[in-house]
């Protein structure tokens, strides 16, 4: 078709986006980011122009084919910040677009050129989804969802991570939704609270693993007074009688939820709720166990020390039997002081485990959902707060078949990756205005 010219993408670099705007000249420049071969539907093409036509679109991408399965992708939406957005890979962009974007990358990025792009077109018009399987590729990524899940985090990765933290900071910058470093402070003595500290675990059908949770917690040992409290969301498979076996300890407290929707979200405000909920809520999955007995108080020292509202640890990946498993040990080092809140809105976590300040969390709440609820409230104490850091292995995170997110459905992925986007859209729109409402007072 005359009206498209199509590259594809060596690399990813800065060069190479501008060497190939460089040699655009056709109405429309198609990127193809994959090794592997491209064909398109009968008039899988001519569609995608005809849509960007009708659209004036920016830079256009279709559901397509890996082989012969279908896969849909999702909307595109202002908190879309993730670098590993799946667009599949056609990118078609209009070629002035790309041309002008090209023109303003002054920064060059060895992994972060194309993303820098994106972001870039973002801002000079829309990027559109076209609801159509148009066209067949092959991703030789067949890993399942599970083992992708931490990608974004695994130190091998540190190099390419930092300059998508740099390319997403100028962004913000451009957009208005940038956070300087400043904090409100915290008073950690606000109310009375007859327990220091209580570790949280929300469950559901996961007799197989609930008690080593529960055991593990009980285990610590610290110099204040805490508990342990248990939120059981209807299980059916025997997880009662094994969390009943512990109510012999009075630190357990077992809460168990009605009929209801809750989620996640919905089980960790039943504990907050609770009236004897301790100054800091710890989280503990019901899957997991603390590395050691010392997790609870590391916890506390570090709320204390930093006076902070929440404070992120550092987990181990294990097997089932806790034995090491790639990529080992998460430490979330992109998260730092200064840039740590914004970074936050191009992540996909904010890491483990987690702990939150009662009084705080009390007053925003968890979403009543399944997914994605710690990593709301954690952007949302962000927007505010500090964020305190413990880069020691705090938990051993144990991924086993039974994990919730262990091989998800890709209309699975797409929602959950839809609804992360819409977070990070609401927390963007939040920040941007706070900014111009902080700006308009001056």
């Amino acid at each position: 078709m005359d009206r498209v010219k199509i590259f594809r993408l060596p690399d990813f670099s800065t060069g190479t986006i501008k060497k190939t705007a460089s040699q655009a000249d056709t109405d429309y420049t198609l990127l193809y980011t994959r090794p592997t071969a491209l064909s398109f539907v009968d008039g899988g093409l001519e569609r995608m122009v005809q849509i960007a036509d009708d659209t004036m679109a920016a830079m256009l991408y279709a559901d397509h084919f890996n082989g012969n399965d279908p896969v849909p992708v999702i909307e595109y939406q202002k908190g879309a910040l993730r670098d590993d957005f799946d667009f599949g890979g056609v990118q078609l962009y209009r070629t002035g677009v790309l041309k002008a974007a090209a023109a303003q990358m002054d920064r060059e990025y060895k992994f972060a050129g194309l993303y820098d792009l994106r972001l870039r077109v973002s801002r000079m018009g829309r990027l559109v989804h076209a609801g159509e399987f148009l066209y067949y590729e092959t991703d030789n990524d067949t890993r399942l969802s599970g083992e992708k899940l931490f990608d974004y985090v695994n130190p091998r990765n540190r190099e390419v991570q930092i300059e998508m933290e740099e390319a997403c900071t100028e962004h913000l910058k451009a957009t208005g939704g940038w956070l300087a470093p400043e904090f409100k402070e915290v008073d950690l003595d606000e109310g009375e609270f007859e327990f220091e500290a209580s570790v949280v675990i929300p469950c559901r059908n996961r007799a197989k693993t609930i008690g080593d949770a529960i055991r593990s917690a009980l285990s610590q040992k610290t110099d204040f007074p805490y508990n342990v409290i248990v939120v059981d969301d209807n299980s059916t498979d025997g997880t009662v009688d094994v969390i009943k076996s512990f109510l012999g300890d009075d630190r357990l407290i077992y809460i168990a939820q009605d009929t209801t929707w809750h989620g996640i979200g919905g089980n960790w405000n039943a504990a907050l709720k609770h009236p004897k909920c301790g100054r800091f809520a710890l989280q503990l999955d019901s899957d997991d166990v603390y590395s050691s007995e010392n997790t609870v108080q590391m916890f506390v020292d570090a709320f204390r020390k930093e006076r902070c509202a929440m404070v992120v640890g550092t987990y181990e990946i294990t097997d089932f039997d806790l034995k090491p498993l790639p990529p080992g040990v998460i430490d979330h080092r992109e998260w730092t002081p200064d840039n740590g809140r914004n970074n936050a809105l191009r992540i996909n976590g904010l890491g483990a485990p987690r702990g939150f300040w009662t009084p705080l969390l009390r007053r925003i709440l968890f979403p009543c959902t399944k997914y994605g609820e710690d990593y709301a409230v954690g952007l949302r104490v962000s927007r505010e707060y500090r964020i305190g850091r413990i880069y020691d292995v705090m938990y051993f995170c144990r991924r086993w078949g039974g994990n919730s997110d262990s091989a998800l459905s890709i209309e699975q992925t797409n929602r959950n990756n839809f609804y992360k986007d819409s977070i990070r859209t609401w927390e963007l729109e939040a920040r941007i205005r706070m900014n111009e409402n902080k700006n308009h007072a001056l």
